[in-house]
């Protein structure tokens, strides 16, 4: 791959990695569009870190090629890497500095850097990531939360076209995690594709319109999110005092997987529209409490792909 299509801000093609014995990655075609935000899932062994370290050029590829902004990596790396922020396996800096020091510390070794501006881009990127009442204390006494947040600030310290963040919520809080979210919203409403890694599906069903899907060091599928959502059988939940008699309609509908708990029946929609459902239901006088249509989530979309949880560890 000498090139990638312009509208994709990243692009691989057969990439792989094995460490000893185990093929950590194998054979990945990402296709990431520009201007999206991508979610590359996947439990954590999956191969998503190494995939992130293969594509910003610190870790060599068995095989295969990759390209970032277009431009083949590792290469391009003088040229691509300013116009890319990254997070990758946690923030490391100075335990002894401050937090404004430390982003001092790296905006003055990065040659790209203007002076004259440095002071004014670092308190903005600490008050986007919330950390500007702690600018001055030691990094020794950030909260795992705070480093994480340090560490993003660092990746935008300059105006960035992509946006490489490898699980950014990691030992944030509730608040925290909400607020990475909103960044990330921000930042694609501002044009930069931003490529988030992450285990946390929830998060990525809020914030991604593209999703990857990792397993054991292979890509299941990607594609828009809705899309992959959509591989997902549409289900239902009815409630109803009369489970016998509902069972018996269902069935007789095609509904071959209904099962009752309670008064509370499942089954899958398949290509029945849910008004037909429940007027059969309630022509076979069945009380009908309510009826609701599920809609599929990642989590459901990766046991379909995959046939097993998502907490499964490789």
């Amino acid at each position: 791959m000498t090139a990638a299509p312009p509208e994709l801000a990243i692009a691989s093609d057969g990439l792989s990695k094995r460490f000893g014995r185990q093929q950590v990655v194998d054979d990945l075609g990402l296709a990431v569009p520009k201007g999206s935000v991508y979610g590359f899932i996947g439990p954590n062994g999956s191969g998503k870190t190494t995939t992130i370290r293969m594509l910003l050029g610190l870790v060599r590829p068995d095989a295969g090629t990759s390209t970032l902004l277009g431009e083949a990596m590792p290469a391009a790396a003088g040229s691509v890497l300013p116009r890319v922020g990254a997070l990758v396996e946690g923030p490391a800096f100075h335990p002894y500095l401050s937090g404004s020091a430390n982003l001092r510390r790296l905006d003055a070794a990065d040659p790209t850097s203007e002076p004259a501006t440095s002071s004014d881009r670092i308190g903005t990127a600490l008050d986007r990531v919330g950390l500007s009442a702690a600018a001055g204390k030691r990094y020794r006494a950030y909260s795992l939360g705070m480093r994480q947040r340090l560490g993003i600030a660092a990746a935008l310290l300059h105006p960035r076209e992509l946006l490489v963040l490898d699980e950014p919520t990691n030992g944030l809080d509730p608040q925290g995690t909400r607020e990475v979210r909103h960044l990330v919203a921000d930042l694609a409403a501002d044009g930069t594709t931003v490529f988030v890694s992450s285990h946390l599906l929830a998060e990525v069903e809020q914030v991604c319109t593209h999703v990857g899907v990792m397993r054991a060091g292979r890509l299941v599928t990607q594609g828009p999110i809705a899309d992959i959502q959509g591989l997902t059988a549409r289900r239902f939940r009815l409630q109803t005092p009369d489970v016998s008699a509902a069972l018996q309609v269902l069935r007789r509908l095609g509904v071959s997987d209904a099962e009752a708990e309670a008064e509370n029946v499942t089954g899958t929609l398949g290509e029945l529209a849910p008004e037909h459902v429940v007027a059969e239901l309630v022509g076979g006088a069945v009380a009908v409490r309510s009826f609701t249509p599920v809609v599929p989530t990642l989590e459901d979309a990766f046991v379909a792909l995959t046939g097993e949880g998502f907490e499964i560890s490789d």
